[in-house]
């Protein structure tokens, strides 16, 4: 007997969920899933639930995308209140320290630079992190003895932006698998005190911003246009595009024979003049590494490819 049909409709595309305080991440990719009734769904990086902000929900398509958006630039808003030490180094946990001590404006402006670049950093114990097999907070939720090797994050810039005598409020831009707890948690150790997360906000991702991310209540009003019966996927302006997630990545602009081509796995090539004009305009310049790209026909993702010398391989292919 075969298998049915896929409940739920055919939508591709990213919401840029402005996820509320309190909901996980995959309680919100659940949301967003019943409310569209879409027949895929996944996010593109976890957020704390105690954390609010951006948080980028691939539909349909869009899903082959997240691999790319993780990759991403993320910016965030972040409070850090002196003193404390909570086991989970964020207000949800239990106190297991305290301290006297407030760091000075001057301090904490003199510190900043150890934060900035290539840095190591050793994750929170109650992290997503595996340790044979196991998430580390369930380990830790268990009162057992987690052990979490540093690794090596990007910070590319992070700033004081308020100060008092209890909290201090920073910006930071940073890459993946950066832990903005461990940054609270490591900065108040250096200065000899106490202090945890007190607020966060994710305030972009990649080509996700503030600017084009919908509420809980634009959601609302999304799913009731997709229950009309003429419903056909198109949500508008705020079912972003799949190239929306890497906005960073140079975009080729492909013609409708090449689009034949790549949705058939083949490669192409660039081996004419015009075509290698087309390289050098979307900024891929002759390197020895390969490049990645996404190619597009009439602003429509059409694959990503890679590209090395005039040799142009589709990697992932969308079936739009």
């Amino acid at each position: 007997m075969g298998r049915g049909r896929k409940k739920g409709h055919i939508i591709n595309g990213w919401i840029n969920f402005d996820k509320p305080y309190d909901m996980t991440s995959t309680d919100a990719v659940y949301l967003v899933r019943k409310t569209l009734n879409a027949r895929k769904a996944g996010h593109a990086g976890t957020l704390d639930p105690l954390a609010t902000g951006i948080l980028p929900i691939a539909l349909g398509e869009a899903t082959k995308m997240v691999p790319y958006c993780q990759d991403q630039l993320k910016s965030y808003r972040f409070t850090v209140t002196w003193g404390e030490d909570r086991d989970t180094n964020d207000a949800e946990g239990d106190v297991i320290g305290t301290s006297d001590n407030r760091p000075e404006k001057d301090d904490i402006l003199n510190l900043l630079e150890r934060f900035t670049g290539y840095i190591q950093q050793t994750p929170p114990r109650f992290s997503a992190i595996k340790v044979d097999g196991k998430r580390a907070y369930d380990l830790a939720r268990n009162g057992e003895d987690v052990d979490l090797s540093p690794r090596e994050v990007y910070i590319e810039t992070i700033a004081l932006i308020e100060n008092d005598k209890d909290t201090a409020t920073f910006e930071c831009l940073c890459g993946k698998g950066t832990y903005v707890r461990s940054i609270a948690r490591d900065m108040a150790e250096i200065m000899d005190t106490c202090g945890y997360i007190s607020a966060l906000r994710r305030a972009s991702v990649g080509g996700f911003d503030e600017g084009n991310a919908i509420s809980v209540e634009q959601l609302q009003e999304m799913g009731k246009l997709a229950q009309s019966e003429a419903f056909d996927g198109d949500l508008g302006t705020n079912l972003l595009p799949l190239q929306q997630a890497v906005t960073a990545m140079p975009v080729i602009a492909v013609n409708q024979n090449e689009v034949a081509r790549l949705k058939n796995g083949q490669a192409l090539s660039f081996i004419s003049r015009p075509d290698y004009e087309r390289l050098q305009k979307c900024g891929i310049e002759d390197s020895n590494a390969p490049a990645t790209a996404i190619a597009v026909y009439n602003d429509k993702a059409i694959a990503v490819v890679s590209v090395d010398g005039p040799d142009v391989m589709p990697s992932r292919v969308f079936n739009l």
